[in-house]
């Protein structure tokens, strides 16, 4: 028996620049193991900046492309983007109940630069045909505006508008996103129209401009947990997760505002598998001899960047301590760190654009550090700060004077001696050269 292999469609327009509309929704159903379908409603030319001219699709053409996929492949859910007009939403909402699929609607106002997405009389269209067919209904707080006539200041207003939302349009659930309302945290506010509860899901504002997409992949989050068999609750907590990941790992792409990353879902944990299985098959070859680069505190030990975007966080950088090397700590045991020296360090000089994707520390081994002098180009630092600071102030010093980067930097001030290399293979080879 063939396994069932969930289906979902997005109903939406192409954004060229491709953060969002169907290219973001394709890659977020792929991301959660969803095979994705379209139907295309409008292209657009756009880029992070702004929207420079629509074209529609017709119709007709729009409803043949939800009839060719339903009637072969199926669907499992669906979901709207950008329905420009009022025959597009017509033909949409004909589709849908001929179908019967499930509906998550995003609806889709304006491009994140303000540019309007929908023509102001297909407004009426969208609140008496397409919202009462879906099953949930995704605004942020000025669509939701639109849609309920209630101005969004707090999160007060936001349940009076959810509710209204319900109540007169009836969708299954609407979301008022959180994105849009002020606070340290952003909160979105989910109500359920057949029981009346309110349920809010909280993740903390992320200070990024690169939110482009951040509605598309959200809806399409949800549309695929439907489309894989989980209950609405369930598929909403899930999209919540993925996107807070998408913003927090956004791509600082163009001029204006950059798109959300999806792929972070999934690329997160491959690159993670990767760099613990690099680790795995060089790490073996010193464990039998760290215990001379040990400092009493463990300080030290060897740090792997994730790549770009992912090597700009702390999350992104994976340490392991000389200790934890000298014990044989499975590999499966190392896991990403949020503080500490390694991971200072990492930040420094990861996100140098110099290609550095590895890096050990010695912290206060001076016999070490002599020995590194001697069978390593060994630039000499004395700077002040942290050690993220004075790795990158070291860095940017040390090409400028070699012309290079050189394979280790002595922070003078904190008695570090910090190994650097492309990948972790070429650290470890030159942290056999000092334990040789």
């Amino acid at each position: 028996m063939t396994a069932r292999i969930p289906k979902a469609l997005t109903i939406a327009g192409l954004d060229s620049g491709g953060g969002a509309g169907i290219t973001a929704d394709l890659k977020t159903f792929h991301v959660m193991g969803v095979y994705g379908m379209v139907a295309l409603t409008a292209v657009t030319a756009q880029n992070t900046m702004g929207v420079r001219a629509v074209q529609e699709v017709d119709p007709s053409i729009v409803e043949a492309q939800i009839d060719a996929v339903a009637e072969d492949i199926g669907v499992d859910a669906a979901k709207t983007g950008m329905l420009s007009s009022s025959s597009i939403m017509d033909a949409v909402a004909h589709a849908v109940k001929k179908w019967g699929f499930p509906l998550i609607v995003d609806p889709v106002m304006y491009a994140k630069s303000g540019d309007p997405l929908m023509r102001p009389e297909a407004m009426e269209t969208l609140k008496r045909v397409i919202i009462p067919l879906a099953k949930v209904v995704t605004p942020n707080a000025p669509e939701a505006e639109h849609l309920s006539g209630v101005k969004i200041r707090n999160l007060d207003d936001a349940r009076e508008a959810a509710r209204r939302i319900a109540e007169e349009l009836h969708p299954e659930i609407v979301i008022v996103k959180g994105g849009h309302i002020g606070g340290p945290e952003s909160v979105d506010l989910v109500y359920f129209r057949d029981t009346g509860e309110f349920r809010e899901l909280r993740a903390p504002r992320i200070n990024t401009r690169n939110t482009h997409g951040t509605g598309c992949s959200f809806s399409a989050a949800i549309t695929a947990g439907l489309a894989k068999g989980m209950n609405a609750w369930d598929a909403i907590r899930q999209a919540k997760e993925l996107i807070t990941m998408a913003i927090q790992y956004s791509l600082p792409l163009g001029h204006g505002h950059g798109p959300v990353n999806p792929m972070s879902w999934i690329e997160v944990k491959a690159y993670t598998y990767d760099a613990l299985n690099d680790l795995g098959m060089v790490l073996s070859s010193i464990a039998g001899k760290v215990h001379e680069l040990a400092d009493p505190q463990d300080n030290g030990g060897i740090a792997v960047a994730l790549p770009q975007p992912y090597m700009a966080s702390p999350s992104g950088i994976i340490t392991v301590t000389w200790k934890g090397i000298e014990m044989g700590l499975p590999i499966n045991s190392i896991r990403h760190s949020n503080s500490g020296k390694l991971v200072r360090y990492g930040l420094g000089a990861f996100t140098k654009q110099l290609g550095l994707r590895a890096l050990a520390v010695v912290s206060g081994l001076s016999n070490v550090t002599a020995k590194a002098r001697v069978k390593l180009s060994t630039y000499e630092y004395e700077g002040i700060g942290d050690e993220t600071t004075q790795i990158s102030n070291a860095l940017e010093n040390a090409t400028k004077a070699l012309g290079k980067i050189p394979e280790a930097i002595h922070v003078k001030s904190l008695n570090d001696l910090v190994i650097l290399g492309k990948s972790v293979a070429s650290v470890v080879d030159k942290v056999n050269l000092l334990l040789g």
